[in-house]
């Protein structure tokens, strides 16, 4: 079983937008995002994307949008160097109860079930309450940025009582310290993870 770095989407890898992401024109990376991932994967873990992406349950996109932009995301993040395992989202509205959606652990379940993932050792970077708690809920540790809607959520969480979280400014700021922690050590899954990015933009490419 290998660690993972889990990542969350929006306002993490890039801009959050009120009225969501609702097409690859839409999408733009943070800045230092792409090098970010690059770097962190010097790792060699699988790196995982957990998204909610209501859009799909509001009416407001398909999921062949949504597979076509993280087709086109997972690519552009290959070319800069960097790779992404796998990308797990929850299209339903927050309405609908289901348990894949964050707070509620079910991606990150499937995620490491999926890829056989050691949780007790993983981490989850994300800009939002949901995301800490769906981290909490299965033993990860979760990583707070600033960017997204961070800054509000950390006034969120002091205000529950929530303080089990690493703080950091950005993406970049969080592989900073993932790559500094002395705990971490590093197998080298390069070449299982570049199959999977490849797999994932292959089987989005054939859908449309």
């Amino acid at each position: 079983m290998l660690p993972a770095i889990f990542l969350d989407r929006d306002g993490v890898i890039n801009h959050n937008r009120a009225d969501y992401v609702k097409s690859w024109d839409e999408f733009v990376f943070l800045p230092g995002a792409l090098t970010a991932l690059q770097r962190l994967g010097a790792l060699g873990w699988p790196i995982i994307v957990i998204t909610n992406q209501s859009a799909v349950g509001r009416g407001l996109v398909t999921p062949l949008t949504i597979e076509i932009i993280h087709a086109n995301m997972v690519s552009a993040i290959t070319r800069a160097g960097g790779h992404i395992t796998d990308v797990c989202y929850c299209p339903h509205h927050p309405n609908d109860g289901c348990p894949c959606r964050k707070p509620r652990p079910g991606l990150l379940l499937t995620a490491a079930r999926r890829w056989n993932i050691d949780l007790a050792n993983s981490y989850f970077v994300g800009d939002a309450m949901t995301d800490i708690l769906a981290a909490h809920a299965v033993g990860i540790q979760p990583i707070l940025v600033q960017t997204g809607r961070g800054r509000d959520q950390l006034i969120a969480l002091r205000n529950a009582g929530i303080d089990h979280f690493h703080l950091v400014p950005d993406l970049p700021a969080a592989v900073d310290w993932l790559l500094d922690h002395e705990s971490l050590i590093a197998p080298k899954s390069s070449a299982t993870n570049a199959k999977a990015s490849s797999a994932i933009v292959t089987a989005s490419a054939a859908a449309s």
